[in-house]
């Protein structure tokens, strides 16, 4: 290792930038963050070094530049000439401020840009938020120490508690709940760890629509519980040894009833495990995220909920058809397709009432219907529709058409993937390009 990594305390202390521009702007700004008073120059003059624990070189004549490295080096003060390697005795890092958490990535000067890119990468899969987690543990480290003098039984209790629910809850910003369960750990410190479930959005199928944090928690998760919408990507991004419970659920086709899947999601964090509920779109959005929160509530299991990509948004982006749009439709209402003891339970009229677009989730055995009571209600039957199937993957097909003819069309059409309908004359508004990349998957307007 050539340079040796160290995080300096400059709070209160001086720094010297030297040089006016960009760079120099740019090199001053982390310093001045982590609590350096700056001091600034043009040009170089030793007097300029007197009091000063660190000097950074940027924007400068040549002379200046070599005139601090030298001076500074002599007198024994840490510089960075920006870009200069072989002026430098230190080296300024990327770095990923989670504050109290500091993460610095150097190249050694060879390849900063490299180091931009890893950095990048890296606070990608970290959360934003650990720097709290960090401030709960610092917080509880005395209560640790007394409840637990032996090293070895702390090293064991903060690995356990800092990947359980304190740490979840940390990270979710619930900063009272979390210091409450560290609290209850810590009182529990012998007991069975307890377990955290993450109700997740996973989107509409696509990996890299996922968020963060739903790719985070799959990589930590000892349990996967999934539905048929989730596709092999995205299980794909969970741990190798993560155990995955399939539990299905297709209409009037319930691999596990509702009531079971609660009943499951309750035992498996009372065994202590690390849940993953994950879901097609949003688990708030038709996916009876709210019913199974509430068993979690009741049963007193710490969880929290990620939203995803619900496929409104997600077949509306692909297929280029705008929900809102200033000439056509000022708000949007997403209602789902399914049956209520055999009828659709839905409020044609209002479902009916213009300026709107209508996002039917699940809806395409029971089209004919909704076409039906919405022309009840006053819908012309030639106002714009789509059906979009597999929106928001490689394999999306859009039918587009008017109400009546989608209505007429889309049963003959459909290949039995999760379909969404949509309804508003935004469809006339659809971006041409986007409704024209698949010509064999779509049929015209008519």
């Amino acid at each position: 290792m050539r340079h040796f990594p160290a995080f300096l305390d400059l709070h209160g202390r001086q720094v010297l930038v030297l040089g006016n521009g960009e760079v120099a702007d740019r090199k001053a700004a982390p310093l001045a963050a982590a609590g350096a008073i700056i001091r600034r120059a043009s040009h170089f003059s030793a007097a300029l070094l007197d009091g000063v624990a660190l000097a950074v070189g940027a924007d400068a004549a040549e002379d200046d530049l070599r005139a601090l490295s030298d001076a500074a080096q002599a007198r024994g003060i840490p510089v960075n000439i920006v870009d200069r390697p072989a002026l430098c005795s230190f080296i300024m890092p990327a770095i990923i401020d989670r504050d109290p958490v500091t993460v610095a990535i150097s190249t050694g000067g060879a390849a900063p840009v490299l180091a931009r890119m890893l950095r990048q990468k890296i606070e990608a899969v970290l959360p934003p938020a650990i720097g709290g987690l960090a401030a709960l543990a610092g917080r509880m480290s005395a209560a640790v120490r007394r409840a637990l003098p032996d090293l070895g039984a702390r090293r064991s209790f903060l690995e356990r508690v800092l990947t359980g629910p304190p740490a979840a809850l940390a990270l979710a910003g619930r900063t009272r709940d979390a210091e409450a369960a560290f609290a209850t750990a810590l009182l529990d410190a012998d007991g069975r760890p307890a377990g955290f479930v993450h109700l997740v959005g996973a989107g509409p199928g696509a990996a890299d629509l996922l968020t963060l944090r739903a790719q985070r928690l799959l990589g930590e998760a000892d349990v996967i519980v999934h539905d048929r919408l989730v596709s092999d990507a995205v299980l794909d991004m969970a741990r190798r040894d993560a155990d995955r419970i399939f539990v299905g659920k297709a209409r009037a086709n319930h691999c596990l009833p509702q009531e079971e899947i609660n009943a499951l999601l309750v035992r498996l964090a009372r065994s202590g495990k690390r849940v993953v509920r994950l879901k097609g779109g949003d688990p708030f959005v038709f996916g009876r995220g709210g019913e199974e929160a509430t068993a979690l509530a009741e049963a007193g299991i710490a969880h929290e909920v990620v939203p995803g990509v619900t496929a409104a948004l997600a077949c509306a982006a692909q297929a280029g058809i705008p929900l809102t749009h200033r000439d056509a439709a000022r708000s949007v209402t997403l209602v789902t397709g399914h049956t209520r003891d055999g009828r659709l339970d839905v409020d044609f009229v209002g479902l009916a009432r213009p300026g709107q677009t209508l996002a039917v989730y699940m809806g395409v055995s029971t089209l004919r219907e909704l076409e039906a009571g919405l022309v009840a209600a006053g819908l012309d039957a030639s106002t714009p529709a789509a059906v979009i199937e597999n929106g928001g993957t490689a394999g999306m097909r859009v039918l587009v058409g008017t109400l009546a003819s989608v209505a007429h069309d889309a049963a003959g059409w459909a290949r039995g993937g999760p379909a969404l309908i949509m309804v508003g004359e935004v469809i006339s508004h659809a971006a041409v390009t986007s409704l024209t990349r698949m010509p064999a998957a779509l049929a015209p307007l008519s």
